[in-house]
């Protein structure tokens, strides 16, 4: 592949800046991916233990297609390189009334399974869907659709005046579900979609509703060998597509002058010339430290950082009944925990979601076993003492669902303070900003930064995280080089 367009390098060695490295040697760059840990993927991570295996970031993928849209560009695909399964069922959910629901890779069965739970419910949730769906059609050619550098940039993008009407962006997510719901049940169920992106139902907006049709229309997928077996797919296609890669290796800061960007200087002083740099880093991390900039840095601060968690990972013996791979224990009062975590506080009845991928991946635990990876909701910057809220939360989970003290071989907690060290992530926070508030998508970090040459991409930036909206956030920063350089050929 042929040197022909000016080289990058991408500071950061998550999904985000993986997936623009492989679209920019696609189109002739040479592309140095800079990672300051031994491993690549940032936070799509593995742990392993005595045979057990789990995934200590996403565990959910969905929209695989945006990765194989990649991976046809240098001429192979997802199916190709990795083995993925569609899960049926997607999720079970459990309340603790001891009601619960089981949803469907196809609606009309999870609408069936929801009249079962609450009768005349499964045709709300029909009908649901159909907003849902409208409002995905019209996220993907405007909001999606290209970087946003505030609302005229959206408004630009859509047919009419009534595509903002049917966005459902004007209210939140909680008030949305009052609306098409008239269990309390369901209402609580919509409005963990929120989470999805580090966000408060109560004050994230309503078109996070469409989550839920993507997983009902799209699938709900897991890559066999867990969810590091997709990391290794992309990490082995950019290698192979010649992506060069220098792992335990930090970045001191962006080099440049006032008006452009010229590279970076490692931390043994360094420098890697290049005037396109594409930062896979948390905003408040490249603003403050990277490329000071204080202005820019006031703006990523003001936006507000989504959620952090805890991660407490059980290795169990035994088999569970009445799980599947994706399941969620809802708290008792969902406002009131939300109102804990807007406090700074720990939830002291925190929604439980619990991934135990061994009920579909026999290899991810020992013969008989389960790997529990059970994650719970927590403010960043939240103090947690490590040593001991993984038994707790044992415990709390065994009072509202599944017992697994007696079976549990081992207990490791993740808190946001070792999140935050990792990932250089503030206070922890897995999302970078949050999505609460009617303007968060137009205060999220732009993929275009303060100078010329310098892009964001990943979580931390339009359009925010999850592996979907990372792969996205991929394609419009390398669609913004490719126009920059059209315009600006002079910059070659």
């Amino acid at each position: 592949m042929p040197n022909e367009l000016p080289n990058a390098v991408v500071v950061g060695g998550g999904m985000g800046g993986l997936l623009a490295a492989i679209r920019l040697r696609a189109s002739g760059h040479d592309v140095t991916v800079v990672e300051r840990l031994p491993t690549l993927g940032g936070k799509l991570a593995t742990y392993e233990r005595d045979g057990y295996t789990f995934d200590i970031g996403p565990s959910l993928l969905t929209l695989p297609a945006l990765i194989d849209e990649v991976f046809q560009l240098v001429g192979t695909s997802l199916n190709e390189q990795l083995q993925l399964h569609r899960l049926n069922p997607q999720f079970r959910y459990f309340w603790q009334n001891r009601r619960a629901v089981t949803v469907y890779d196809n609606p009309v069965d999870t609408a069936s399974a929801i009249d079962a739970m609450s009768p005349g419910s499964g045709g709300q949730y029909l009908q649901f869907l159909k907003h849902a769906r409208r409002i995905w059609a019209i996220s993907e050619r405007t909001f999606l659709a290209g970087p946003m550098t505030g609302a005229v940039s959206l408004f630009k993008r859509m047919d009419s005046p009534r595509d903002f009407r049917q966005i459902d962006a004007m209210r939140s997510l909680a008030v949305a579900a009052k609306k098409h719901f008239s269990d309390p049940l369901l209402q609580q169920w919509l409005g963990r979609y929120a989470t999805y992106s580090g966000s408060s139902p109560f004050e994230a907006p309503a078109t996070l509703a469409c989550i839920a049709a993507v997983e009902a229309d799209h699938g709900a997928w897991y890559a066999h060998g867990g969810l590091g077996a997709l990391r290794d797919a992309v990490v082995k296609v950019a290698t192979l597509n010649g992506v060069q890669f220098r792992t335990n290796t930090e970045v001191l800061r962006i080099e440049g002058n006032k008006r452009r960007v010229t590279g970076v200087r490692l931390a043994n002083n360094e420098v890697l010339t290049a005037p396109i740099v594409i930062a896979n880093v948390d905003a408040e991390h490249l603003y403050t430290d990277l490329l000071p900039q204080r202005k820019t840095l006031k703006a990523v601060r003001r936006a507000g950082r989504s959620t952090s968690g805890v991660i407490v990972l059980v290795g169990a013996k035994g088999t569970t009944p009445n799980i599947v791979h994706h399941n969620v224990w809802f708290s008792a009062d969902y406002q009131n925990e939300f109102e804990q975590m807007s406090k700074g506080e720990m939830p002291e009845d925190p929604t439980i979601y619990a991934c135990v991928s061994s009920v579909t991946d026999a290899s991810q635990a020992p013969a008989n076993s389960e790997n529990w990876f059970l994650l719970v909701n927590a403010p960043a910057g939240a103090q947690v003492d490590t040593e001991t809220y993984g038994q707790w939360l044992i415990n709390r989970l065994a009072t509202i669902g599944v017992d697994l003290r007696d079976r549990v071989q081992f207990i490791e907690t993740i808190g946001p303070t070792e999140i935050a060290h990792r990932y250089r992530s503030s206070g922890g926070a897995i999302y970078g900003t949050s999505s609460n508030g009617k303007r968060a998508a137009f205060r999220r970090p732009a993929n275009r930064g303060p100078r010329k040459g310098l892009y964001l991409v990943g979580g931390s930036s339009h359009p925010g995280g999850g592996l979907p909206m990372v792969a996205i956030s991929a394609r419009i920063v390398a669609n913004m080089i490719g126009r920059d350089l059209r315009v600006n050929p002079k910059s070659r």
